[in-house]
């Protein structure tokens, strides 16, 4: 049987102050867990160049993130103090999607251990999101030669403003982003489809919203790729949720959106965008399991 591919890029990483809450442990622990599942293959993407870049972002945010170039407000909008290290792991990083959604084209689906950079616009990063890695990812297999409509299902707490912005005019990308109500970010940009969830909805609140969702998305296909962001920050026990998901809740939410897209036959990448939880141990057990339920067979 063909083992699913799953890319990561945890070996790079990036100096960070211990008041930081960017989760960069979680990399690590999803890939150890990841690597004990039967029927998966983890490998380590090669990075994209900075020209990969500019197929999405503007030249002057590309010179800036890979220069040092940045403000303290940019930098503070990030929520990251730029480093050479930093520059280096978004390259290694974006390269990741890049391999899966190569890889998902071939095998039918695959995995970044990472990824769902969904809060880079095209001139500008924001929310541990330099540049967007499925924009990149899109833009590269284009030049491949891939045409075809494309759906991007974002399951993250936060909105996807930067998925909804670098693909506004983009009308072979569909955009549905599924989020807190009272969450980041505070001004949203409109995706195709936008659901805001209030908080302490739970997991049968939640459940037949995302039902309810994706009977929409239909007569807006067929589609011929579809990007699956499972972040596990709507889980009760995230610092950045307030969903109220359980960890039960949160696999039926993936099982209902990886069988949706399964059905129709549509070649499936997987990322995992965010995840704040404490332990970060849970953390990273919901998005291994993410990975686990794309890699079933049948």
């Amino acid at each position: 049987m063909q083992q699913m591919r799953a890319f990561t890029h945890d070996r790079w990483i990036f100096p960070l102050p211990p008041t930081n809450r960017f989760p960069q442990e979680k990399y690590r622990l999803v890939r150890e867990r990841v690597e004990r599942l039967p029927g998966v293959n983890v490998l380590e993407g090669a990075p994209i160049t900075w020209d990969d870049a500019l197929l999405v972002h503007e030249a002057e945010w590309v010179r800036r993130i890979r220069h040092g170039l940045l403000t303290r407000r940019e930098e503070a909008a990030l929520g990251l103090t730029w480093s050479p290290e930093l520059a280096r792991r978004t390259l290694h990083a974006t390269g990741s999607t890049v391999a899966a959604t190569r890889a998902a084209l071939t095998d039918g689906v695959a995995a970044a251990l990472g990824g769902g950079t969904h809060h880079a616009h095209r001139a500008v990063g924001r929310g541990y999101c330099l540049i967007n890695d499925i924009a990149i990812s899109l833009e590269r297999i284009r030049l491949d030669g891939f045409i075809g409509k494309c759906l991007i299902l974002d399951l993250d707490v936060h909105q996807g403003d930067g998925n909804a912005d670098c693909f506004a005019e983009d009308p072979d990308v569909f955009v549905v982003s599924i989020h807190g109500e009272q969450n980041y970010p505070l001004v949203r940009v409109p995706s195709d489809i936008d659901i805001d969830v209030p908080d302490q909805t739970g997991d049968a609140g939640y459940l037949a919203l995302l039902d309810d969702t994706l009977a929409r998305l239909d007569p807006h296909g067929p589609f011929d790729l579809a990007f699956l962001l499972c972040g596990a920050d709507p889980w009760e026990g995230d610092r950045l949720g307030r969903l109220a998901l359980t960890v039960e809740g949160l696999e039926q939410r993936d099982r209902r959106a990886i069988t949706w897209i399964r059905d129709r036959t549509i070649p499936l990448v997987v990322t995992l965008a965010g995840g704040y939880g404490e332990p970060i141990e849970t953390t990273a057990d919901i998005q291994a399991r993410s990975v686990a339920l794309a890699a079933e067979r049948g």
